[in-house]
């Protein structure tokens, strides 16, 4: 049985600004490098056989703070990327709700689905759960597919904080 553990990569700046980063390549900040290096500690004594990770730098950064640490390669996968936000990147929760006044009624104009992120990151657990099948593997991602993921696999959740670890077997 493969344990997928699913990690949110650290924090950036525009998490604080609650900014939607969507596919925009935002850097980890101060905090969001020191988060990537508690979770290295934290998940140091995880029998990791495999890390994998979006490409986007926040959570490619945070994967490579714990592969490092266990002397793994980060697999980078594209299709665990944050959800296609579309107009919406770039823009405050303010700025969304004046701009885009359907967004209270849970429209989210031109971005992709949830069942769309949900779809593209289960493919990469079952080709992982092929490659690794009585292996632990760490993937790193952002809010949106853990959301879409966790919510498919029916694992109960709350807020998804910053480096955030989700166990799920499969």
């Amino acid at each position: 049985m493969t344990e997928i553990l699913l990690a949110r990569h650290g924090e950036t700046d525009w998490n604080i600004g609650r900014r939607v980063q969507g596919h925009t390549d935002i850097p980890l900040n101060a905090a969001g490098v020191d988060q990537a290096r508690a979770l290295a500690e934290q998940l140091a004594g995880e029998p990791l056989t495999a890390v994998f990770s979006s490409d986007l730098s926040r959570a490619l950064d945070t994967a490579t703070a714990v592969a490092n640490a266990h002397g793994l390669v980060v697999v980078v996968d594209p299709r665990l990327r944050e959800k296609n936000f579309g107009t919406w990147e770039g823009l405050t929760d303010v700025e969304i709700a004046e701009r885009f006044p359907d967004a209270q009624r849970g429209q989210w104009g031109d971005a992709e689905t949830t069942e769309e992120v949900a779809a593209r990151v289960l493919s990469v657990l079952d080709g992982i759960r092929e490659l690794h099948p009585d292996g632990t593997v760490l993937v790193v991602s952002h809010g949106g597919p853990l959301r879409a993921a966790l919510g498919a696999m029916s694992i109960e959740h709350g807020p998804i904080g910053n480096c955030a670890v989700f166990r799920a077997s499969c």
